[in-house]
């Protein structure tokens, strides 16, 4: 069975979704894979909440060997995935992730303390990383740019 193709569907909807609601409030952005995590896709959905930018993250997979249940760490950067920068806002009060069913991908939510206009005034970018016990290893990054 290729389980590709239902994660695809429902990154597809995920991005859909994000778009048709996007009155400047809900806004979705691809994440890229990083070199030790070849093969997979993600992408993150922002969401204006106030003073605060919600976070809803799809993503397809892991490197083999991270340990289950799933925990990840999420940060907010400034500067770009290409030109990395420090540490801007860590979301990182809740690591866990739940399993999508019928796919080998997983989801989660995150909040930062910062709004999402101010998000776009300034250059940054997002990281997904592994636990220490995994490795501490950066496995996607997504630059945070407003669109038209």
């Amino acid at each position: 069975m290729n389980t590709r193709n239902p994660m695809a569907a429902l990154m597809t909807a995920v991005v859909i979704l994000g778009c048709t609601n996007s009155s400047s409030q809900t806004v979705t952005f691809p994440l890229s894979a990083t070199p030790q995590n070849l093969g997979q896709i993600a992408n993150t959905t922002l969401a204006s909440q106030g003073n605060q930018t919600g976070f809803t993250f799809v993503i397809s997979g892991v490197p083999s060997g991270t340990l289950r249940p799933l925990n990840l760490y999420t940060s907010i950067h400034k500067g770009s995935c290409k030109q990395p920068g420090p540490v801007a806002y860590e979301m990182n009060d809740r690591i866990n992730t739940n399993r999508i069913s019928s796919t080998r991908g997983w989801t989660y939510s995150r909040s930062a303390p910062v709004a999402l206009s101010a998000l776009f005034s300034g250059d940054y970018y997002v990281v997904v990383t592994t636990t220490p016990a995994d490795g501490n290893i950066d496995i996607f990054c997504g630059d945070l740019k407003q669109t038209a």
